[in-house]
């Protein structure tokens, strides 16, 4: 008996649509049908079943326990068929969707991406560089850039650099107050994004007590890059991997007055839907990006 005949396809690509949205109006925007259809096809895949997949309630979309046990085979299903007919489409349309802390695209992405489309010119790469940690089944990409401890459950990660984090600042912010000579003659200027809790980390090992810092504004950038910015303009010493800032650092727009540097235990990861460790664009990218690392590494030592 063929598939098409065993399994409603059809039925399941709209119950994933009904399950992740929580809608069936949106459903049916989504996949451009009417709700009606939507309904028929929920109802051709429960008769399949022979149970119910949704709980109806007012206002309210409720998977039953077979719809639960059901939703997250369907989401793999759905992408290994997605990842096969990407598979058979001509390299010159194949489009890598990468999803990047902003700082890490700024400071890596952007300055080593050249030679990745030296190697692959058939495959377009395109970057989104957001704060927030993506979930593959929800938004559309096919790899990220993760900062964490590389335990994320049905993820391959693959560990790309140290985010290690020592304080910077303008050398004349440092000329303002005489130089920065002992850790403790940074609390002396004004830090920027004083609720980090790197600061709290870094003063530590550096013997020095920081507890004053609770008094001061609670301004917070969120990310590096921002921070960094901020100090190349003077505004105030911050706490950033200095690792991302080499060349500022050798041009003289920053001075890191410390060799003192910290670590969390998060670091840099490469991640991708284990489901999709063999899609070529992945693999691709993976051998690519992993060998930069080590060479970059190799240098460093």
């Amino acid at each position: 008996m063929k598939i098409s005949r065993q399994v409603p396809l059809h039925a399941l690509r709209v119950f994933e649509a009904v399950a992740r949205l929580q809608s069936f109006t949106r459903a049916g925007e989504e996949l451009a049908l009417t709700q009606t259809a939507v309904s028929y096809q929920i109802k051709l895949l429960e008769d399949h079943l022979g149970e119910p997949v949704f709980l109806r309630r007012p206002r309210q979309i409720v998977l039953t326990e077979a719809g639960e046990r059901m939703l997250p085979k369907i989401v793999q299903g759905l992408d290994l068929l997605a990842d096969a007919l990407a598979s058979a489409r001509a390299p010159a349309e194949e489009v890598l969707l990468i999803h990047s802390p902003p700082t890490f695209a700024q400071q890596w992405l952007t300055y080593n991406l050249g030679r990745f489309h030296m190697l692959q010119p058939s495959i377009a790469v395109r970057l989104k560089a957001a704060g927030e940690t993506i979930d593959f089944d929800r938004t559309p990409g096919d790899i990220a850039i993760r900062w964490g401890r590389g335990d994320w459950p049905g993820l391959s990660a693959h560990f790309l650099m140290c985010l290690d984090f020592s304080p910077v600042l303008s050398p004349a912010l440092a000329e303002s107050i005489g130089g920065v000579t002992t850790p403790a003659d940074l609390l002396k200027l004004p830090i920027i994004s004083p609720t980090d809790p790197w600061w709290r980390l870094w003063f530590a090992a550096a013997g020095v007590d920081c507890s004053e810092l609770a008094q001061r504004p609670k301004n917070d950038f969120g990310i590096q890059s921002l921070d960094a910015g901020a100090a190349m303009a003077g505004q105030g010493v911050a706490i950033i991997n200095p690792g991302h800032y080499r060349n500022e650092i050798a041009a003289g727009l920053l001075i890191q007055p410390f060799a003192l540097t910290c670590n969390d235990g998060r670091d840099y990861w490469l991640v991708y839907p284990e489901r999709r460790r063999n899609q070529p664009k992945i693999k691709a990218f993976r051998d690519w990006i992993l060998a930069e690392m080590a060479a970059e590494q190799a240098a460093a030592s």
